[in-house]
């Protein structure tokens, strides 16, 4: 891979303390809405990533990727503390998270491969449009009329797939389809985004891997990057995303379901709209 020297709007690289403590805030938001909402932070990421890098004077057709890959690989850290206070609570349906995981590990690959088709700009869009829909389905409480049970381990493992797809797509860690899709199967809202959460790690790892090889020799690359993987964004992020998403757990085991889900599709309709407007 050969790098090309970054333009930036707020200086070089590392040496930008603008660009570095836009990342520590964005971190600690995602932390929170880690552990609050189980959605690995990534809906909220990938917006300020996509202003950020535009700001920076990345090339419009690889900045949108570079946002999903980079929000990829800071949910891997986001998840850790997040699950592991959840797990605490004795929060996570592990039978469940083990099947959607094979699934998982399978649709993020696919997924990745497919976001790479799409161009920034209509990539961008999707982002959108599958935020406000979710955001809908949340606050009108529509739910389909089949089986409200659990699905066995083929159900699992095929939502999982679909799941996984579709996250690595949207850079995200699948809560915003995982949560209402536990919660729809008649898994309690905390326990739902508690699986959430931990199904998000897998989602993060093997499509952060995916984006990474996929960008690897893109010669439009800003530095400091590996594929399509921003490393001081990644780093800021980290740092405080880690620390912050066990707040976010536990406050999610404080609120009631019923505004847990109305904060979390109230935030998702912003974001939608963000992308859109």
């Amino acid at each position: 891979m050969h790098p090309l020297p970054c333009r930036s709007g707020f200086g070089v690289g590392w040496g930008s303390i603008m660009e570095f403590l836009l990342y520590l805030a964005l971190g600690a938001c995602a932390g929170v809405l880690a552990g609050l909402f189980g959605v690995g932070g990534g809906i909220i990421i990938v917006p300020v990533l996509v202003f950020s890098f535009t700001l920076q004077g990345f090339d419009a057709s690889i900045l949108t990727h570079l946002a999903v890959g980079t929000s990829l690989a800071t949910i891997i850290f986001t998840s850790v503390n997040a699950v592991r206070e959840h797990h605490r609570r004795g929060a996570v349906r592990w039978p469940i998270f083990v099947w959607m995981t094979v699934g998982i590990l399978i649709g993020a690959g696919f997924g990745a491969l497919t976001a790479e088709a799409i161009s920034g700009p209509n990539l961008q869009k999707i982002i959108g449009v599958f935020a406000l829909v979710i955001a809908a389905q949340l606050m009108l409480d529509v739910k389909p009329k089949a089986s409200r049970t659990v699905p066995g381990k083929v159900g699992l493992t095929v939502a999982g797939t679909v799941i996984g797809w579709a996250s690595a797509i949207f850079g995200i860690g699948g809560g915003s389809l995982t949560v209402p899709f536990l919660t729809w199967r008649s898994v309690p809202m905390q326990q739902a985004v508690a699986t959430s959460s931990a199904c998000g790690l897998p989602i993060a790892l093997a499509s952060a891997l995916s984006f990474m090889i996929l960008g690897w020799h893109d010669p439009l690359l800003p530095a400091h990057s590996l594929g399509f993987i921003y490393l001081p964004a990644l780093l800021g992020i980290a740092l405080t995303s880690m620390v912050f998403a066990r707040f976010g757990a536990r406050l999610a085991h404080k609120l009631s379901p019923k505004l847990l889900k109305r904060l979390f599709a109230a935030l998702l309709f912003c974001v939608g709209l963000n992308f859109l407007l």
